[in-house]
């Protein structure tokens, strides 16, 4: 008989954070440049070069882990991480082992059974590695080091999380408070958060941990989550079986939906931690963390109180809107110039997610300014275009900088006004169609529809349907 068994999930989260430049030298971190191109002697590990903390890195830092809940390390220094590997440069990586910034967290995130408080062990500020290209044809690997010495924090978190859905919510909340700080665009496909999941399974009831596997490769919330259903039925085959599950490190293949082994877990007297000595170490004044908690934003529990107060648009608008900064700022700069409040929700709940979800696009990518859809629903207010010629001018002002003013003038999209012009192709159309006004006039209101879309038609799209409704029934 099948025992029954809980899966306990702790996970490493790195998020590289938006600083101009890299942690210890000048070197820029924009994504996307050719291979090399941002390196130099501090970068790329030559010997005698020095490395010199980047300060906005310490700042974003203590942002996080003040919005965490975490203790702040007054005085606290640089480990070196001492490994060989192609992509790493120096042979080591400064990281923190000893002494992290941030300590002994939390979040709380919602699940089916309320509110649960997930710990956070520590977060700490390391470099990140360079990036192996594996070339198929010429059968060997060329290293990029573009984003060796990119900036990263790691987010430690307690073994609390019990649940794929457990685990995706914890994420969901910690990327928008790194997203409403902005610390990172944490774009999972972009590699600017990555997920490591530390996971066992033990006999439901067991005080006793099992002996965990770690899974990387993880690039997308589904990923994650199929991962994690994976590793969880992999565990228990093996200890049903009469196996004991090994401790190692697997690598998640989201294409075969399957894990395989990497490397046996290395502990950490493997790595020959020792405190970096061209660094020196960081003292902190209450002062420098009073001046950056006196700078947090304000966060979404308080935008939905004050959205709700002040903008007076339904709660599910508020959810959506407030789920992502980008969302929120653009509603309210929008609602800034003279917009109706819902008038913008309904843009953005309607054909902005629409064009999200069909471009399987972020929030974060959302690339049109606030101008440009507050004089698209000016248009639309002053009856200057109709409904469906907005919805038309929005799809291109979605992708495309441009005024949709001068838009709608050069592509001839306004609605004709011209009342002469319009009674003249209403009355065509009811001469055109004997059976529908017949029809309407024995009573069948869905009639009028038809000859309104005719109507239209003639018109090519360029009428104010309530008026063309009214001119209807005025002529029968």
């Amino acid at each position: 008989m099948s025992k029954n068994y809980e899966t306990v999930i702790g996970l490493e989260v790195h998020v590289e954070l938006a600083t101009k430049t890299k942690i210890f030298c000048g070197c820029s971190t924009a994504f996307g440049a050719e291979p090399n191109a941002h390196t130099c002697p501090v970068c790329t590990g030559m010997p005698g070069s020095l490395p010199v903390l980047n300060k906005q890195v310490l700042e974003y830092a203590v942002a996080v882990g003040l919005a965490t809940n975490c203790d702040i390390t007054r005085y606290c220094k640089f480990d070196r991480k001492n490994y060989f590997y192609p992509d790493n440069p120096q042979n080591y990586q400064i990281s923190q082992l000893y002494l992290p910034i941030c300590r002994n967290g939390h979040v709380d995130i919602e699940t089916e059974e309320g509110t649960k408080s997930i710990g956070i062990h520590e977060i700490h500020m390391e470099e990140d590695a360079g990036k192996l290209v594996h070339d198929e044809w010429e059968d060997c690997s060329y290293v990029d080091y573009n984003r060796s010495g990119v900036p990263l924090i790691e987010i430690v978190s307690e073994p609390d999380m019990r649940s794929a859905d457990d685990v995706i919510a914890y994420l969901e909340k910690l990327k928008m408070i790194v997203q409403y700080l902005g610390a990172s665009d944490c774009k999972l496909q972009e590699g600017s958060m990555r997920a490591d999941v530390n996971l066992s399974i033990r006999e439901v009831g067991a005080k006793e941990f099992g002996t965990r596997t770690e899974m990387k490769n993880l690039n997308s919330f589904k990923a994650i989550r199929r991962a994690i259903e994976g590793e969880t039925e992999r565990q228990i085959d093996i200890i049903e079986s009469g196996e004991k599950v090994v401790q190692e490190t697997r690598r998640w293949d989201d294409n075969n939906g399957e894990s395989y082994a990497m490397r046996s877990k290395e502990d950490a007297q493997d790595y020959r931690y020792f405190p970096d000595p061209d660094l020196v170490p960081i003292s902190l004044s209450e002062e420098f963390i009073a001046n950056i908690k006196s700078k947090e934003p304000e966060f979404r529990n308080e935008k939905k109180l004050r959205y709700k107060e002040e903008y007076k648009i339904p709660d599910y608008d508020i959810e959506i809107i407030t789920e992502s900064k980008k969302m929120a700022d653009i509603f309210e700069k929008t609602v800034e110039l003279g917009a109706d409040p819902k008038k913008v929700s309904n843009y953005l709940m309607g054909e902005t997610m629409r064009i999200l979800k069909e471009k399987e696009m972020d929030a974060q990518d959302i690339g049109f300014k606030p101008e440009a859809l507050a004089s698209l629903i000016s248009l639309q207010e002053s009856k200057a275009i109709n409904g469906t010629v907005a919805k038309e001018v929005f799809e291109v002002l979605f992708f495309e900088d441009i005024d949709p003013e001068k838009y709608v003038e050069e592509k001839g999209l306004k609605t004709v006004n011209d009342e002469g012009a319009l009674r003249k192709t209403v009355e065509e159309v009811i001469k055109n169609n004997p059976q529908s006004v017949e029809d309407y006039r024995n009573g069948k209101e869905k009639a009028i529809g038809f000859l309104v879309g005719q109507t239209m038609k003639a018109m090519q799209g360029k009428a104010d349907p309530g008026s063309v409704n009214k001119m209807l029934k005025e002529l029968l």
